[in-house]
């Protein structure tokens, strides 16, 4: 398992954490996912046998919401 620290960018609301949380969330091998909304940054625990760090870039990006890189 891999703990990674996301920078999110464009995260505001409630509707933002949830959003990114269960898109995130509902990736295989995503197995902890948690937002701090006022730091705007997404914690995330990973298999990386089955996940990459790209494919939860993408899962945030397809919410509308930019990932620092």
């Amino acid at each position: 398992m891999q703990t990674e620290t996301l920078h999110v960018e464009g995260m505001s609301c409630g509707h933002c954490v949830k959003a990114v949380e269960s898109s995130v969330g509902e990736l295989e091998g995503v197995s902890k996912v948690h937002v701090h909304l006022e730091e705007g940054t997404v914690d995330v625990e990973y298999d990386t046998a089955k996940i990459s760090h790209n494919d939860i870039v993408e899962a945030i990006d397809d919410q509308g919401y930019d990932v620092k890189q």
